[in-house]
């Protein structure tokens, strides 16, 4: 068996011709979508992202403003950043990138973003919101899964499904996600016992762990559908926390690394800040 390719490239590309239409839509009517990022510090990662961010902005006719702030930013002058940014009619969606420097309370800078501008879908009451299987602003790495398997055709009713990792930023989300499409759900982590067990039952799994090709074949049930979230550098090379290659041969579907679940976090990104213009513009 050899896996079909989940593209993020053609997937990405296919949303952004539907939110140029609706970005020419807002403009028509005097309106035009903004976009705050704060960056802290030169991780290199990060800068990379967010240029990225800007470009896709720059490709739909998103107002895009970047706020550079060196690493040892005080916390006062993060959270001025955010309230400026809050109190300015024109920004409809901010986003503190992250990682922050280890001396800034992020969550605390997390939470001081409106949550209708909250369009990494962070804030506490947009997650509590997701919990609760409510209208909210969505996390775009998870978002941008869920929208690939749908987008792709894949049944997730009744299936059973495995995320591995926990993180608040796919883990949980996604698992929540998944449950609103009917799917069951297992959530794995470092102290789960047997986990290859666990992996081997997943019709469809979700790698989210940040470990540099964890998941091998033989932790992988013939026909699954395999989600890599995972980004990492090993020798000057992107990868995933899927074992690409040997996987692909068992797996029925499965996202590459690069060119998957990371290009459709940046489209919904722009999806997400789109539906917070069009939300300010009624």
């Amino acid at each position: 068996m050899a896996a079909r390719l989940l593209d993020g490239k053609i997937m990405a590309a296919e949303l952004e011709e539907n939110l140029k239409v609706r970005v020419d839509a807002l403009k028509e009517k005097g309106y035009t979508p903004g976009l705050t990022v704060i960056l802290v510090g030169e991780d290199p990662a990060s800068q990379t992202y967010v240029n990225n961010k800007g470009k896709a902005c720059d490709r739909l006719g998103i107002a895009s403003t970047t706020i550079r702030m060196p690493a040892d930013t005080t916390q006062e002058v993060l959270e001025a950043a955010i309230e400026e940014a809050n109190a300015d009619p024109a920004v409809n969606g901010i986003l503190v990138q992250l990682p922050l420097p280890k001396h800034l309370d992020g969550d605390r800078a997390l939470s001081l973003i409106l949550p209708q501008k909250d369009v990494d879908g962070f804030h506490d009451i947009n997650a509590g919101r997701l919990s609760r299987g409510l209208d909210c602003v969505v996390a775009c790495t998870p978002k941008g899964a869920l929208y690939m398997l749908k987008s792709a055709g894949i049944d997730i009713s009744g299936k059973e499904a495995v995320i591995v990792g926990r993180s608040n930023i796919v883990g949980k989300p996604m698992a929540l996600l998944l449950l609103q499409e009917n799917a069951t759900v297992t959530v794995c982590h470092s102290r789960t016992a047997d986990l290859k067990a666990h992996t081997k039952r997943a019709d469809i799994l979700v790698a989210a762990i940040g470990v540099p090709k964890f998941i091998t074949a033989d932790m992988v049930k013939d026909g699954a559908v395999v989600v890599d979230v995972g980004i990492n550098r090993v020798d000057g090379k992107l990868c995933g926390d899927v074992d690409f290659e040997e996987v692909a041969k068992k797996a029925s579907y499965i996202t590459p690394v690069p060119g998957g679940v990371g290009k459709m976090t940046i489209a919904m990104l722009m999806d997400n800040t789109v539906a917070a213009a069009e939300k300010a513009a009624k």
